[in-house]
């Protein structure tokens, strides 16, 4: 993980990914000197999920995919976005809970908590199509229950402008789950890690 994040970028996907952690830590900055304190914090929660693809190694489109997700997420949240545009939140919780759950699959897999779960691995080695499509959906229902929480965490104890309604978690959740099954099936036909594809190749060697 160490070797990867400090790995200097080599494509453009990899300078694009690399400029989107750039302005998720810029826009932070930003929103602590001139914004609110917790428009600040909201954006200070992306910066984890950005900095992850990079330690993780993983290629370069997913990369990118899920900084873009993340930080319109965020900032989605700091511009109000979710109470001015109709349906914004369910898109965001479709897209980004998608996404985060690709990453937490990866990261069960190289920790050694669950079986691979890419149709590629970074030693190149397939799996049954169907682990990735039946893990990544439970990851998501997992991520989406606990943002939940975290909102109404906030609703109860930080500020009461937090929307949070019975309906309005229920479809939150609702679509974080179809994002989850999206990113399961994506996950079982496409590799995420960067050197997925070359192990694979050197595999099938003579």
């Amino acid at each position: 993980m160490k070797d990867d994040f400090l790995r200097p970028p080599a494509a453009p996907g990899e300078w694009l990914a690399d400029a989107l952690r750039l302005i998720g830590v810029l826009g932070v900055i930003g929103a602590a000197i001139w914004l609110k304190p917790t428009d600040a914090g909201i954006a200070a929660l992306a910066l984890p999920a950005v900095m992850l693809p990079r330690m993780l190694g993983l290629a370069a489109w997913f990369d990118v995919t899920t900084c873009a997700t993340v930080l319109v997420a965020a900032w989605s949240n700091v511009f109000d976005l979710y109470r001015t545009v109709t349906g914004w939140d369910l898109v965001l919780h479709f897209l980004c809970t998608g996404v985060l759950s690709v990453v937490a699959a990866v990261i069960l897999t190289r920790t050694g908590v669950v079986a691979l779960v890419s149709a590629f691995d970074g030693s190149g080695a397939r799996v049954r199509g169907r682990t990735p499509i039946v893990l990544v959906p439970l990851l998501a229902l997992a991520i989406s229950a606990m943002w939940e929480m975290i909102e109404w965490l906030g609703w109860r104890y930080i500020s009461d402008d937090i929307f949070v309604t019975y309906q309005d978690t229920i479809g939150d959740m609702v679509l974080g789950g179809l994002g989850g099954v999206a990113a399961g099936v994506l996950l079982a036909l496409v590799p995420v890690g960067r050197h997925a594809l070359d192990h694979d190749v050197r595999k099938d060697r003579p």
